[in-house]
Order: C-alpha cells, then sequence, then structure tokens
C-alpha cells in the first residue's frame, strides 16, 4: 500500500521525467510487490512501474528491456527511470493481452504461433557473450524452487504441521537425480514467466514484434525448453494437448541440430519443476501474503504435473510423490482467512 511519502517521491519523479500533474489510474497488480499504474496527461500515455525496494529490482527488468529492444523484439521503451526509488516510466502497450484477446474470440493457434516465434527469433539471436550479469538459472535455484511445495503446499494440506526433514532431503534428492536432463539443451536467455498474461497483441507491427512483452525482470540464463514450458503448461488456463504438440514441433522444426529427445526430457523435467513451484507459491501467496485468489489453479497445475511425471526421465520424483504425497493430498489448501 503507497504511504503519502511514496505518492509524493512519485509525483516527484513524474515531475522530474516531464509529466507533471498527470493522470493516475491502478493498470495492474501482480503476485509480486509491483504495482502498475497507467499515466495520461493529455494524449499522452504511460505506465508507471511502482517496484519498491530491497523487495524489487526495476535495474533488472531495464537491463533485460534493453537487451529484448536491440534484438527488435517489443519490450515496453523506458521513458524515465529513478533505479534508487524503485520507479520506472515505461511505454504503454495497451490493454490487448493475449488473455483478453483470447476471451475476445481471437484465433487462439494464431496466437500461440505467434508467442512460439518469439521463442525461435530470441533463442536464435540470442549470443552467449550476452550472458555478462544475468544470473544462471542453475540447480541450486531450480531445487529452491522446488522445495517450495515441501515448505508451503504440504503444511498447508497437513495441519500446518512442518515437512519432515528427511522427507525433504529425498525430495530434493529425487530433483537432483533428474536436472542433468534439463542441462542437455542449449542455454539462453529465459524470461521465466512467459505466457498469455504477460503477452501483449500489438497493432501496427508486423512479425514477432507484434508480440509486446511483460514481466521479465527475474530473467537468468538458463535451459531453452524453460519458456516454451511456461506457455504451454499454463497455470491459468488449460490448453487443448493437440495445440500444444503443434507448438512442440513448431518450436523443433525451427532448430533442426537440436535433438528432439533430449528437448523433450528437459521439457518434461523443466515442467515438472516449474508445476512444484507454482504449487508452492499459490500457496504461499494466500499464506503469507493474504493473497488467496491464486489457490484455484492449484488443482490445474497438480494436473499439469502428475502428467509430466509420468516422462521416463522423472521417474526417481514419481516415486517420491507415489510415497510421500498420497492422491487425497493432492488438492487446493483451503484459504488461509
Amino acid at each position: 500500500m503507497s504511504t503519502p511519502e511514496r505518492a509524493a517521491l512519485i509525483e516527484t519523479f513524474l515531475a522530474a521525467a516531464g509529466w507533471a500533474g498527470a493522470r493516475r489510474r491502478l493498470l495492474a497488480a501482480d503476485a509480486s510487490f509491483r504495482h502498475y499504474d497507467r499515466v495520461t496527461r493529455g494524449r499522452r500515455r504511460a505506465v508507471l512501474m511502482d517496484a519498491p525496494p530491497p523487495r524489487e529490482n526495476v535495474g533488472a527488468f531495464l537491463q533485460v528491456a534493453q537487451r529484448l529492444l536491440d534484438l527488435g523484439l517489443s519490450a515496453p521503451r523506458p521513458l524515465g527511470a529513478d533505479e534508487a526509488a524503485g520507479l520506472l516510466l515505461l511505454e504503454d502497450l495497451g490493454d490487448r493481452t493475449f488473455t483478453r484477446a483470447l476471451a475476445e474470440g481471437a484465433d487462439e493457434a494464431a496466437l500461440y504461433r505467434l508467442a512460439v516465434d518469439v521463442l525461435i527469433a530470441l533463442h536464435r539471436s540470442w549470443e552467449a557473450d550476452s550472458d555478462a550479469g544475468l544470473a544462471p538459472y542453475d540447480d541450486g535455484k531450480l531445487l529452491e524452487e522446488a522445495a517450495l511445495l515441501t515448505e508451503w503446499f504440504l503444511p498447508a494440506v497437513r495441519g500446518g504441521a512442518p515437512t519432515a526433514p528427511e522427507a525433504r532431503d529425498a525430495y530434493l534428492s529425487a530433483w537432483r537425480a533428474v536436472l542433468p536432463c534439463a542441462r542437455a539443451v542449449p542455454e539462453t536467455l529465459v524470461l521465466r514467466d512467459y505466457h498469455v498474461d504477460n503477452l501483449m497483441l500489438l497493432e501496427g507491427r508486423q512479425g514477432v514484434s507484434a508480440c509486446g512483452l511483460l514481466d521479465f525482470q527475474d530473467a537468468v540464463i538458463g535451459p531453452c525448453a524453460y519458456d516454451l514450458v511456461s506457455l504451454l503448461e499454463d497455470a491459468r488456463r488449460d490448453i487443448p494437448p493437440d495445440l500444444v504438440a503443434a507448438m512442440l514441433r513448431r518450436y523443433l522444426e525451427a532448430f533442426p541440430g537440436l535433438d528432439p529427445a533430449a528437448f523433450r526430457a528437459a521439457y518434461a523435467v523443466l515442467g515438472a519443476q516449474r508445476a512444484a513451484k507454482i504449487i508452492g507459491i499459490f500457496t504461499r501467496l494466500d499464506r503469507r501474503d493474504g493473497k488467496p485468489r491464486y489457490l484455484r489453479h492449484i488443482p490445474r497445475v497438480w494436473r499439469l504435473l502428475e502428467a509430466g511425471l509420468e516422462a521416463p526421465p522423472l521417474a526417481p520424483v514419481k516415486d517420491w510423490f507415489a510415497r510421500a504425497v498420497p492422491p487425497a493430498e493432492r488438492v487446493m489448501p483451503e484459504p488461509s482467512a
């Protein structure tokens, strides 16, 4: 919640950026501590990102945005920045997210083709020497994320009882056994939250530039399969299996030198890891942050996780779940309040 001091800081920032007296209205608030306002002054429009430090880092957003723009992709152009205050003024890419376009009856397959083509363009253009300054999506980070399921979800469905250390250790050991499969594909820029809520359909732009990109400040360098998993195993919406299969083929056909079996194994492992992470995060958003609205997606994410665990490379993780988390516990936790 904004304090009077924060509100005054924002007004000073806007005035320095040439937007004194601009009108503001809330545009969006996401699962983080960031808030977005639409700022208008006459016919001019922009977006204010309010990302208070130390919990948020607008410098990372600026760094990745510039890299995406340099590659010819449609990230919001920065119009003003106060990194120390956690404030950015950004190009306004409009209101038509892919989610909204789908609700209006847009061609689902065409939108997903565009989203996959953006990843193809990004992965073709990204060079290893561009990695400086971006954190690696290493096994330690992947394990830390997967552990959110044992840290938050299991206590939530077990009356608050913490997960036994030996069960958590066995869980992480199972993941360590399968993560090498995720490393058997090339590394690239991973945007991490690449799904229809964070993609914009832009009027008047052609090709991959017609897709606007949002929410990439947590980008890392990691396996090229990750963002495709994020897109096609969406925690918030069901995607027809035939469309998922077609988009996987589309990506693989663009990279004939990529081993399809290795890619599909990496895709399966990263999909399961991401599902476990999301189950933990959505529970944490309720228990820690008072945001219960994300809980309703957990049954879908469990379905994705259970389907993913059928992939042979995930046998050790599947065995752990079979022993440690019975089907009766694979449910949406009751809201905390």
